[in-house]
């Protein structure tokens, strides 16, 4: 898979860096790609966040989200492995400091 970094350059929301799509190369899903991951800025300044592709609703007009790419098992340390590999893909695309870059992951 390769990982699609397109930088926030209008600066809107804060703390909003980049957005993030990752394009399937092989199997099943080759040729297809998921969008809706954002790199964030924490806000407390101790690193960067990934948010992952969501659909909002509302209820009671409360605001909520339904995360779109879950785990299918109760086991989250599949969405951290993708999380840690957006932001390797930003760590790249910061490094070479190009507008748009496809940084490649080995899958």
């Amino acid at each position: 898979m390769t990982v699609r970094i397109q930088e926030n350059d209008k600066n809107n929301p804060p703390g909003k860096l980049a957005d993030a799509e990752i394009h399937f190369t092989e199997g099943v899903l080759a040729g297809l790609k998921l969008i809706g991951f954002a790199v964030w800025e924490r806000r407390t300044g101790g690193g960067r966040n990934v948010t992952f592709p969501a659909r909002t609703y509302s209820v009671n007009g409360e605001r909520r989200s339904f995360a779109l790419l879950r785990p299918a098992n109760g086991d989250a340390s599949g969405q951290d492995h993708i999380r840690e590999v957006v932001l390797s893909a930003y760590r790249d695309y910061e490094e070479r400091d190009l507008p748009a870059i496809a940084a490649h992951i080995g899958a």
